[in-house]
């Protein structure tokens, strides 16, 4: 597809055609510094960085080809939205952008200053008209995961339609009921957009095709156990973030040809760095493209990041749909348990967080563990806390940071992230 097809294809979807380009320039350049500067990068990566290079190109042509043929494109913010019966419609389960500074001015107008940096990007996306994928969708659904979100939906709602599906705050019996009304109301939402009766037989292949994506990011994980680290955790990272915008059965069987080239390496003792460099995990808020800083500073600063417990991580592939159930309602009542299963700060209380990373940590052989929260994310950062407690007493150390997605701090974190891999060695 061609640069100048590209721009008709924007201007079609009333980008700031000016604007999107300087975006797309900065973060050309943003990528090659970071990714393609790697050495020993596997081959199978050679996908994902056409995939990245062409998110904003031939994949958004792929959504309006789809759309002139009947479909309808979904945008999403949150992993709690089901894929399943997005794909069950027969409709297109997509990201949308939220992982740069982007039109923080104009979003501003709509939400006050001191609101997370995930957030006022959303909405600056929006604003500055920059991204098309939220151009491109039939219908946007938020959801109440924390109470920024959900009263940034509100003003949000105004210049982008939104569903907002209810998230309840606890896993009481009362709740998972909440939950799975809230499951039917989204499968009318969707009958009702597209045309198509999600019945049994369809939901079933979408569960299927979810659960292969995820059992393919499972390996992935699984895989980055060995020493020395096989992947970069910006590699991995990477993947994990275009599982959100690429076509899933595409998707999954690239990640699992990727995860063979990863079994040789491994068999051959191969990795990105030396078995004695200090192993992170990461931990905390997601890191939507392009929110690459803080695994460049890390892996700039003598470690390598081997897994990250977070939405774009095992938050989002760690557990899979029951696909026992024969029954729509069967069927409904597993997506709801899956769910449920989301060990989302947003939940009081949430032990069962502090399990998994303690667990997680454990599994990969990580040294220590870098806790993220964007700044003014309250539920994350109050989380930072139990989270370094608990792994304290599994005697595991850990860096709490807060950031935003500017680069003024970079030569900060650098030097933070640089005393705390010395301590581990």
């Amino acid at each position: 597809m061609s640069e100048t097809t590209h721009h008709e294809m924007w201007e079609r979807l009333n980008l700031d055609l000016e604007a999107h380009d300087g975006l797309l320039e900065v973060l050309g350049k943003f990528y090659g510094d970071i990714y393609l500067s790697q050495d020993n990068r596997l081959k199978g990566m050679e996908y994902l960085d056409f995939v990245l290079s062409e998110v904003h190109g031939l994949r958004i042509k792929e959504l309006q080809e789809a759309k002139e043929a009947g479909r309808k494109v979904i945008g999403t913010f949150c992993v709690f939205v089901p894929e399943e019966i997005t794909l069950a419609a027969d409709a297109i389960h997509v990201g949308l952008c939220a992982g740069a500074e982007a039109g923080s001015d104009l979003a501003e107008q709509l939400v006050p200053r001191n609101t997370c940096a995930l957030i006022k990007s959303f909405i600056g996306f929006k604003m500055a008209k920059l991204c098309p994928y939220i151009e491109s969708t039939d219908m946007i659904v938020g959801e109440t995961t924390c109470d920024g979100k959900k009263k940034a939906y509100e003003a949000f709602n105004e210049i982008a339609p939104t569903y907002v599906m209810e998230v309840p705050q606890t896993k009481t019996e009362s709740a998972r009921a909440l939950w799975r009304s809230e499951v039917v109301r989204y499968i009318k939402a969707l009958e009702d957009l597209t045309g198509v009766t999600i019945t049994a037989e369809k939901l079933a292949e979408g569960i299927r095709i979810t659960n292969a994506k995820r059992k393919a990011l499972q390996r992935l994980t699984a895989l980055r156990a060995a020493s020395p680290a096989p992947i970069s955790g910006r590699d991995s990272l990477l993947i994990n973030q275009i599982s959100f915008y690429d076509d899933p059965v595409r998707f999954t069987a690239k990640i699992n040809e990727l995860c063979d080239e990863l079994q040789e390496r491994i068999g051959q003792g191969k990795g990105v760095a030396p078995a004695d460099t200090p192993r992170l995990l990461l931990s905390g808020c997601p890191m939507a493209v392009p929110n690459w800083k803080l695994p460049f500073v890390v892996e700039s600063s003598g470690a390598v990041i081997v897994g990250e417990e977070s939405c774009i991580g095992t938050r989002n592939s760690r557990d899979l749909v029951d696909e026992s159930a024969n029954t729509l309602e069967g069927m409904i009542d597993a997506i709801a348990d899956r769910y449920m299963k989301i060990d989302c700060a947003c939940f009081t209380p949430n032990n069962e967080r502090l399990e998994n990373v303690t667990a997680l940590a454990k599994s990969l052989k990580a040294d220590g563990v870098i806790h993220y929260s964007l700044l003014f994310c309250q539920p994350y950062s109050h989380e930072s806390l139990k989270v370094d407690k608990a792994l304290q007493n599994a005697g595991i150390p850990m860096l709490s940071i807060e950031t935003d997605y500017s680069m003024e701090d970079v030569a900060q974190l650098k030097t933070r992230v640089e005393a705390f891999v010395e301590t581990l060695g």
